[in-house]
């Protein structure tokens, strides 16, 4: 049933700052391409929650100040390893302690927030970091 849900499935992630820069982490499930961390919603768990629990868990990091950003829909993106309808709940927070990453992060980095449009970016980690400097 995972492969094919019913309905679209939450996820949350964020973009994350400490001290003037921010965390861009790269991951198989994007193919390679670069994004922030972040995962599914468990039943019953709240999207702070989530937030802060996919954060500990990919990177070792713990959040604050956490802001809504905004939501996008990811629909059979061909930039995810498989065929899947998510909607991202994405947010901005700040963060504390070093990275610590688990399997699924392949590379890590804190980056200039202007320097990151550089990178290969998945599309929807893109238009989050527009929305980031248009209000930096």
């Amino acid at each position: 049933m995972e492969d094919h849900p019913q309905y679209p499935i939450p996820t949350v992630g964020a973009l994350v700052e400490k001290g003037g820069l921010v965390l861009l982490v790269r991951t198989a499930k994007w193919r390679g391409l670069w994004g922030v961390p972040g995962g599914k919603v468990a039943w019953g768990e709240g999207l702070e929650e989530a937030l802060r629990r996919e954060f500990r868990e990919e990177v070792g990091l713990e959040l604050f100040r956490v802001r809504f950003a905004l939501v996008q829909e990811a629909r059979y993106s061909p930039e995810f390893h498989k065929p899947t309808h998510m909607l991202l709940l994405n947010y901005f927070a700040e963060a504390e302690g070093e990275v610590r990453p688990n399997e699924e992060i392949l590379e890590w980095a804190w980056v200039e927030p202007e320097g990151g449009l550089s990178y290969p970016l998945n599309s929807f980690t893109r238009v989050l970091l527009q929305r980031y400097l248009e209000g930096a």
